[in-house]
């Protein structure tokens, strides 16, 4: 119970920490940043709520209300699914991949000071090692 509570005061704290940093250098949430990241490495930098929901950890309703805030900015834009008239996805525009790349200098410089920074360099392998078996092994919904 001691690694898993020290695992969820962590990411608490670390989240908390990037949040306030881009909230102050940039303008802009760690939703909002975490969802144009992943538009910006998906094929045609483009995807479904639901897949970005999934991959956000974030409820339809939350994914939906950030891609919503997202593209009132013009950062991203709604495409029809072709396959399924109900679907809907979401596409990083230009403007979006701009202020992904501006972003990143604060957030990447946020992760070194609240993570790499802390754990030694040997480590880091068999900690990314463990979660990606963890995440593995959970159930997605």
């Amino acid at each position: 119970m001691a690694a898993w509570r020290a695992f969820l005061m962590a990411h608490a704290r670390i989240a908390r920490a990037l949040e306030a940093e881009l909230q102050a250098e940039q303008g802009m949430s760690l939703a909002d940043y975490e969802v144009l990241l992943q538009l910006a490495r998906a094929d045609e930098r483009r995807m479904r709520m639901s897949e970005i929901a999934d991959r956000m950890i974030l409820s339809r309703s939350g994914a939906t209300r950030v891609v919503d805030r997202l593209e009132r900015s013009e950062l991203v834009r709604r495409i029809s699914c072709e396959s399924d008239r109900r679907g809907a996805w979401a596409q990083l525009t230009d403007a979006g991949y701009r202020r992904l790349r501006g972003a990143s200098p604060t957030h990447l410089r946020g992760v070194a000071r609240h993570f790499w920074d802390k754990i030694p360099a040997d480590e880091l392998d068999r900690l990314r090692e463990s979660l990606e078996s963890v995440a593995e092994e959970c159930p997605r919904d």
